[in-house]
C-alpha cells in the first residue's frame, strides 16, 4: 500500500493575475517531485474547462506511507514552494491510502 496525496490550486480572488508568476510557481511545482527522494510519483496538471467549480491546477502525488508524507510536507524544498505559492494560490488537500 501507498498513500497518494492530491491537492487543488486556485488564483486567491483577490490576487490580481500575474502569468509569469504563476508560469514560474508552477513550474517550480513541476519540479519538485524529482527534487525529493520519498515522492513515488508526481504529476502536475492545469485545468481544461471553463466552469465556476474547477480549480486551475491539480498535484497529484504518491509516497510509501504517512511517514513518507510527513517528510516530503516538512522538507525544506516544499516548505520554500509553500511560503511563495500562499499569497498567490489557495488550495484544498486529500491524502489518502492505496488499497492494493
Amino acid at each position: 500500500m501507498s498513500m497518494r496525496h492530491i491537492v487543488l490550486f486556485r488564483r486567491k480572488a483577490d490576487v490580481p493575475r500575474n502569468p509569469a508568476l504563476e508560469q514560474a510557481l508552477v513550474e517550480r511545482m513541476e519540479t519538485l517531485g524529482s527534487r525529493i527522494p520519498c515522492i513515488l510519483d508526481w504529476r502536475i496538471g492545469a485545468n481544461e474547462m471553463d466552469r465556476p467549480i474547477c480549480w486551475d491546477y491539480v498535484l497529484e502525488s504518491e509516497v510509501a506511507d504517512a511517514e513518507a508524507l510527513n517528510t516530503y510536507l516538512m522538507h525544506p524544498l516544499h516548505q520554500a514552494l509553500i511560503a511563495d505559492l500562499k499569497p498567490y494560490f489557495e488550495w484544498a488537500a486529500v491524502d489518502y491510502t492505496i488499497k492494493a
